[in-house]
């Protein structure tokens, strides 16, 4: 089962997420099948970079996002749908 969750890198007191495509199995920080994009918590503004074609591949294909990368997603394309209808 492919599991699409965050990858943590970056130093003490500054987190830095990649977003990336899974094996259950593998470990938080263990190697990965492909990066769907990256989260800074720490960053006030555009903190987050998702591929949302890539994710809807793999979605499509079964993969299951934690809970905080669905909200990502979620939050990715309200602000794809707001940036759309701005144009």
């Amino acid at each position: 089962m492919v599991a699409i969750r965050l990858r943590r890198e970056g130093n003490k007191n500054r987190p830095f997420y990649r977003i990336v495509a899974v094996t259950h199995t593998k470990k938080r920080d263990g190697g990965y099948i492909e990066c769907l994009g990256t989260y800074d918590p720490v960053a006030k503004a555009d903190g987050e970079k998702l591929d949302l074609a890539a994710t809807d591949k793999w979605l499509a294909n079964g993969a299951k996002p934690s809970e905080t990368v669905a909200s990502i997603i979620k939050r990715a394309r309200r602000a794809a749908k707001v940036a759309a209808a701005a144009v």
